[in-house]
């Protein structure tokens, strides 16, 4: 891994962040360290074999966004400083280039073939139909366009989040009959993506950590991930890294399609090939899922980066496996 240029000393507190040359703004939380039991006990009403068995994780401390990535914020990563091909070369595509926080090129998205919003609503709105490499090139993008090193939250750090403290099925309790307090689902979503930060947040200020879209993590997904664990040991920062395959990588927290079970803290999805079913192209976009309209993505930000991440970057390509 290269290494990152965050050399900041900001104070451990709460933060808007203006992206430069722009007034599109977003909130970060501090999140403090501390040990959790992730993972869901085998009593809990609706869980899945995948989510145990639960062991002990330490989490240092890091900033996490307080409402999932919109598209104002996005669209700032996937349509600006265009370029535009020399006379004599119209069919020629030419890419955004950006330079890293290391020094290395960014590319920024091919435009889509379709509104890529399904007329769910754009300002305000969650990003969606986001891959998992498209989410990491904008983590870097912003890294660098902001001075900071922003990346995805591994699914420790997430999960740990999500409870802020709690260790019930949702961080208000086991009790599903008030989910619609707190999270847009099957139920209320009206078949629909809602404007971030509607519902109550959670304890630790998080909004919509249960539903409104489901959010990618850092990690690749393995059923057995926690079984393999030594149950003997806390786990300090655990991640499991999967950047050379398109799929399975993990998404968390349920979304506007999911019934209430799957928006427990606890539970946990592997994205699939399926949800690029409707591309056409040949070989399929790396950069947007278009059957994926339930996934988009929030951002973290280490306060002391653990040396596996530092650097981070998707090594998916256009000729990237599907799997492993």
């Amino acid at each position: 891994m290269v290494e990152s240029q965050d050399k900041s000393s900001q104070p451990f507190t709460k933060y808007t962040q203006t992206i430069p040359d722009t007034n599109v703004k977003f909130e970060m939380l501090p999140i403090a360290g501390g040990v959790y039991l992730q993972g869901s006990p085998d009593s809990e009403a609706g869980r899945n074999k995948d989510e145990g068995p639960q062991s002990k994780v330490e989490i240092k401390p890091f900033w996490m966004g307080k409402c999932e990535v919109t598209w104002d914020e996005y669209d700032l990563f996937r349509n600006s400083e265009e370029t535009h091909p020399p006379e004599g070369e119209k069919g020629r595509l030419i890419r955004f280039k950006f330079k890293s926080l290391s020094g290395d090129e960014i590319t920024r998205p091919t435009p889509p073939y379709t509104d890529m919003t399904f007329g769910y609503g754009k300002d305000n709105y969650p990003a969606i139909n986001v891959s998992h490499f498209a989410a990491m090139e904008y983590c870097r993008w912003l890294s660098a366009k902001t001075g900071h090193a922003y990346r995805l939250p591994t699914e420790a750090e997430w999960e740990y989040a999500a409870r802020a403290g709690t260790t019930t099925a949702y961080s208000f309790g086991d009790d599903a009959s008030k989910l619609g307090e707190y999270a847009w689902y099957d139920a209320n979503s009206d078949s629909k993506t809602h404007a971030v930060g509607q519902k109550k947040a959670n304890p630790w200020g998080l909004h919509d950590m249960h539903g409104n879209v489901a959010e990618w993590c850092l990690d690749g997904y393995s059923k057995d991930d926690y079984s393999k664990r030594d149950k003997n040991k806390v786990q300090v920062q655990p991640v499991n890294l999967q950047l050379k395959a398109r799929f399975p990588n993990v998404v968390r927290g349920g979304s506007w399609v999911d019934e209430a079970k799957t928006c427990r803290s606890a539970a946990r999805m592997p994205s699939d090939k399926d949800w690029l079913r409707q591309d056409p192209q040949s070989p399929q976009s790396i950069w947007y899922l278009t059957d994926a309209d339930f996934v988009g993505f929030r951002i973290v930000r280490a306060v002391e980066e653990q040396k596996d991440l530092i650097g981070i970057k998707s090594l998916v390509t256009r000729q990237s496996p599907y799997k492993p």
